[in-house]
This record gives C-alpha cells, sequence and structure tokens, in this order.
C-alpha cells in the first residue's frame, strides 16, 4: 500500500495558554495602542522590546508592525535614501527586495551558493557598488559571518540582516541579527514566534535606534520605550526624522511574550524534526542534502535540498508526485512565481542582470515548511515519500538515458 501524508503544511501550534489569557486582559481592558496605558502601567509592547532586547544581548529594541517594515526602517535609520544601491541576496523572498525599493532604493543582487548562503566571492566583487548590505539569511542558512563582517568593516559597507528565519540561531555562538548594525525579525504565522504579522528591530547604535522609533511613530512619546537609547539620542534626530507609522500594538505583543520565554524549547523540537528528515534522505540518487557548517546552530523550521542539474520536467515530476501523496513542496527554479515562492528575476521594478551561476542553484533548490505540529514520524514518512518520488523520477530519466 502506497503511503500518504494526511497533515497539514500551514497548521500552527496553538498560542500557548499563558498568550492566550494575556491577550484576553488585553481586550478586556481595551488599551490596544501601545502608548494607550492606564497612570503606572507599562505596555505589553515595551514589555516585549526590552524582553527581547535582554533575549538578544543588546540595548535596544523595538516592535513594529511586520517584518518587512523593519527592514524599511532599518534602511531609513542607517541613512539609504532614495536611489542609493543596495547590495541584498538574489536568493530571498520577495519583502526583502520589497523593503528596498519601498525607500526608493535600487537592489543590487549578489548570487547564491549550493550552501544557500550569499556567496561571499561575488559580495567581494560588488561590495564598491553600494554603502549598505542587506543580507537575508534565507531559510534559515547562515553564511561565514566573520569572513562576512570583515570584508564589510573593510570596504565601510553597514550590514543589515534580515533574520526572518533565523530567530535563535547562532553563528559561532553569536545570535544571529547581532552581527550587523541592526537585526530585523519577523513574527509572522510561520516564523519563530507568531503574531499573525509583527517584527522586532534590534541595534547597538543610539542613533540608529533612536531614530527607528520616532520613524515608527512614537511622536514625543519615546520616554514609554524601555529598551531604548538615552533622551541625547532623541535630541539629536527627533526634529528631522519623519513619521512611518508602524508601530506593534499590545494584543500582539501580549500573544508574543510567553512565546519568547518557550523559544529555546521550540529551536530544539524544531530541529529534531529537520534531523529526521536529513536522516531519511540521507544517500538519495540525484539528491543533495545542505551542508551545515559546524559554526552554524540552526533552527530547522523548514527544510531544503537539491536536485541540482537536474531538467525542469523532472521537477516538477518530483513536486507533483509528492503532492499527490500529500507533501507539499515549493520550488524555487519555476519562471513564474507561485505562491510566496519568486526569484530575483521575477521582481521586475529592478533591472538586473542575468546571474547564470546563480539561476543553476535557484533551479535546484526545493523547499519544505516544517511546523510543529508534525511529528517526529510525520518528518520519517515525509522523507520515505520524497525519497521514493525522487527515486522514481530519477531511474526513470537513467532508463530514458535522458538523465535527470
Amino acid at each position: 500500500m502506497t503511503e500518504r501524508f494526511t497533515g497539514s503544511f500551514t497548521q500552527q501550534e496553538q498560542i500557548p495558554q499563558a498568550g492566550i489569557d494575556a491577550a484576553l486582559a488585553v481586550l478586556r481592558h481595551g488599551r490596544l495602542h501601545r502608548y494607550n496605558t492606564a497612570p503606572g502601567e507599562i505596555s505589553e509592547t515595551a514589555l516585549l522590546e526590552q524582553e527581547f532586547a535582554a533575549l538578544m544581548g543588546v540595548p535596544y529594541c523595538l516592535a513594529v508592525a511586520s517584518g518587512g517594515y523593519a527592514m524599511a526602517t532599518a534602511l531609513r535609520a542607517v541613512g539609504v535614501g532614495h536611489g542609493d544601491p543596495v547590495l541584498s541576496n538574489a536568493f530571498t523572498l520577495a519583502p526583502v527586495p520589497g523593503a528596498i525599493a519601498a525607500v526608493g532604493a535600487v537592489p543590487v543582487f549578489v548570487g547564491v551558493t549550493e550552501g544557500l548562503t550569499i556567496d561571499l566571492d561575488d559580495l567581494a566583487a560588488k561590495l564598491p557598488l553600494a554603502r549598505v548590505l542587506l543580507l537575508s539569511h534565507m531559510r534559515g542558512h547562515i553564511c561565514d559571518m566573520e569572513r562576512l563582517m570583515a570584508m564589510c568593516d573593510a570596504a565601510g559597507v553597514t550590514v543589515i540582516e534580515d533574520c526572518a528565519h533565523t530567530m535563535g540561531a547562532a553563528w559561532a555562538g553569536r545570535a544571529s541579527g547581532t552581527y550587523g548594525a541592526v537585526g530585523c525579525f519577523s513574527c509572522q504565522t510561520y516564523k519563530h514566534v507568531n503574531s499573525g504579522e509583527g517584527g522586532l528591530l534590534i541595534a547597538s547604535d543610539p542613533d540608529i535606534a533612536a531614530r527607528a522609533i520616532m520613524l515608527s511613530g512614537s511622536y514625543m512619546l519615546y520616554d514609554r520605550h524601555l529598551a531604548s537609547p538615552p533622551p541625547a539620542a532623541f535630541e539629536r534626530v527627533k526634529y528631522e526624522t519623519p513619521n512611518i507609522s508602524g508601530r506593534m500594538d499590545n494584543l500582539r505583543a501580549a500573544i508574543l511574550r510567553p512565546q519568547l520565554r518557550d523559544l529555546e524549547t521550540q529551536c530544539t523540537r524544531w530541529n529534531d524534526r529537520h534531523g529526521a528528515l536529513c536522516d531519511g534522505l540521507t544517500g538519495v540518487p540525484g539528491l543533495t542534502l545542505i551542508d551545515r557548517p559546524e559554526q552554524e546552530r540552526i533552527v530547522g523550521s523548514s527544510f531544503q535540498f537539491l536536485l541540482l542539474d537536474w531538467a525542469d520536467a523532472a521537477v516538477r515530476q518530483v513536486v507533483a508526485r509528492c503532492a499527490a501523496r500529500g507533501v507539499e513542496l515549493k520550488w524555487f527554479g519555476a519562471s513564474e512565481p507561485v505562491g510566496f515562492t519568486s526569484r530575483y528575476d521575477s521582481w521586475r521594478y529592478v533591472d538586473t542582470p542575468a546571474m547564470p551561476a546563480t539561476d543553476r542553484i535557484l533551479a535546484g533548490i526545493v523547499d519544505m515548511r516544517v511546523p510543529l505540529t508534525f511529528s517526529i514520524e510525520d518528518c520519517a514518512l515525509i522523507a520515505r515519500i520524497i525519497r521514493a518520488e525522487v527515486g522514481a523520477v530519477w531511474q526513470a530519466q537513467s532508463a530514458a538515458g535522458t538523465g535527470a
């Protein structure tokens, strides 16, 4: 009998009871706006910022409406303006170049390696073209951050980290998001903490943090923030920084605070599931697992493999055959965007040259969500299905003499 997976790739775990209780308390008192507080009350949003800053070991944190808003705010806060070139990964999702375009800047794409990280050799060649790098740790894959920061520091390039997929991850024992001038995190439903939408921005420079807080729409209420710079930093920027409102509200902050306390446990659970998938797909002919360096502490909330140098039709067969057995795979080689999946040449507001080496990698990337509603046994079953369907297509192509 052919095995079939019947679970949902989009169903998340329920919000922890502590988050539900905190959300109900906010709904009962009705003070959802972060600056609408009773006398002596500290808002849920200010407490969330304080707790996330402490978790990350940084002085400043700002809670905002989305991860995309966090990135656009970070770009503005470091001084990116209209027409400025900004370096970024060619392998990423649309909100990253979208954040660059939102501030009127111009994305300059950098290639991807078979490890699914930014190509540092390509970056070295392109560093003279810009003064800011918006680095996407796409799908949780972290490059050699010491080498990258040494290169960028030497070139005078400011680094902003997109950590939408790396909350809880680290490189060489240092938390993702703390290498660059700004770290940007997402709290969207499919990320490591879930408030439906939401974002967090961290920084260690007081002027950057003060500008970000003013940009988010603090008016002159910045003294109600706990993880914020001293008043002198706001005095330097408050009259020259526009209000581009994108605050987080107290309801979402209340939902998130208990999830932060559980983050370490959740990361371990994701990695257990990621490990089961790796175990089940080791040694499949034609399928390449992604090498994860020893210095990288991953959070395996998604899973990727390569069908490198396969014909497009063969990859489509694998995706379709797995879908017929209940396993939802996303392919980054498609010429047209599908759902959340697109590629650098899909974003036609950017005039970018062809990148053949990157195209080769993108054509082989297969991607899958790993929600915590999956059990270890579910992951083993999913791996068996992928193994069988990749093997069937590989064998058929080999028998036909065409190769995959």
